[in-house]
């Protein structure tokens, strides 16, 4: 591998130059980002938004899977791993002095909202790029915050977050609105350019914690020289891990038809936890991957390994076109969908969808070409 270090720091880094754990890491958890989106379209009556009762055995299953692993983990972990790629770039630009590094932040943080708005607007209510340029263009000072800024302001955010009703995305209990599934163009354009600006604007209060965490960990390289940190790593993993699952089961046997609801201010705090572990999960889940890159380090990787890192290289023209087969099959003008799927035929297409992004992938890594999108935020960033 090429020593990143020896590449010009004036330009992004060579896609022979990455650290392969942050790429694998991001990779798979694109899987988790679909499953995650794809069920929040689906009609029918639902104690919680997004999973509608009185599905089949293995409905129920699929729900207790999704609730437990991936609902409110996947996108702390891509949190934290924006945080380390920006505290990476920051480190890599450092000669240029602290104002020019602010500058290109906020160039790619405000590529970041164009992209979204138009994202959110044409394809997917719920997109999170523009919450990441808004908490960019926010972040840009964090990346010359001290070490323990960083951790007590990560911990304040965490603990609001994790208040009943504070930031608490799992309880909801209306269908999927018009934003989501609009009956014909204009309400699409008009409903969606309303939510967007709000989940701009307040999708990064629950992205602060690991973004903070991610930075921090990225000045110390954890994720490329996770060989010199493997004891952190392990107690990362495993105690994040265990407190996700755990903090899920209340939800998840709720969702998943096991669990009576309960009434409603004790449906919000076990919402909380939900979250709260969800964050500690996500962070959990990045550590787990980095020691599984130590491992695969000592090999050659194979096919598989590389077409994951590979999709992780394009994360977000991957993540964009998951969003097209999301509008194709659900919007109510085009396929329609959403009242005829059942939560686990919707889980195999998100399944499928994401093997089709990394098989694209994999394709462009052996052209040697870079994703579209990433192509443009880097021409953007760098100028």
């Amino acid at each position: 591998m090429a020593d990143p270090a020896t590449a010009d720091p004036s330009r992004p880094t060579p896609l022979a130059a990455r650290a392969p754990g942050p790429d694998l890491a991001r990779g798979l958890m694109l899987l988790f980002i679909a499953l995650a989106n794809t069920h929040y379209f689906l009609r029918g009556p639902s104690v919680l938004g997004g999973y509608p009762r009185g599905g089949s055995g293995v409905d129920a299953a699929v729900v207790w899977f999704i609730s437990t692993f991936v609902d409110g983990r996947a996108f702390p972990m891509f949190g934290a791993l924006f945080g380390y790629g920006i505290a990476r770039i920051a480190d890599r630009q450092r000669e240029r002095g602290p104002r020019a590094v602010r500058r290109l932040l906020w160039r790619r943080g405000l590529v970041l909202v164009a992209v979204g708005f138009a994202h959110a607007v044409l394809l997917y209510a719920g997109d999170i790029l523009a919450a990441y340029g808004v908490l960019l263009l926010v972040g840009a000072w964090a990346v010359r915050w001290r070490d323990r800024w960083l951790l007590a302001v990560a911990l304040l955010f965490f603990v609001l977050t994790a208040l009943p009703g504070g930031a608490s995305s799992t309880v909801g209990t209306d269908p999927p609105d018009v934003a989501m599934l609009p009956p014909d163009v204009l309400t699409m354009i008009a409903a969606r350019a309303r939510t967007s600006l709000y989940v701009a604007l307040l999708g990064p209060l629950g992205f602060v914690c690991p973004f903070l965490i991610g930075v921090w960990a990225g000045r110390r390289r954890v994720l490329e020289q996770p060989e010199l940190h493997l004891t952190a790593l392990r107690v990362a993993a495993s105690a994040g891990i265990g407190a996700a699952v755990l903090g899920a089961q209340p939800i998840a046997l709720v969702l998943s038809g096991v669990a009576a609801a309960p009434a409603r201010p004790l449906l919000e705090s076990l919402g909380s936890l939900h979250d709260a572990t969800g964050t500690l999960g996500g962070l959990g889940y990045a550590a787990a991957l980095a020691l599984v890159a130590v491992r695969l380090r000592a090999r050659t990787p194979g096919p598989v390994l590389l077409a994951i890192t590979a999709a992780g290289q394009r994360s977000m023209t991957c993540y964009l076109a998951q969003s097209v087969v999301w509008a194709l099959v659900f919007t109510p003008f085009l396929l329609d969908l959403s009242g005829t799927l059942t939560v686990a035929a919707t889980a195999l297409l998100a399944a499928g969808t994401w093997l089709i992004t990394v098989v694209l992938a994999d394709r462009m890594r052996r052209a040697g070409h870079r994703g579209p999108f990433e192509v443009l935020v880097r021409r953007v960033t760098y100028r």
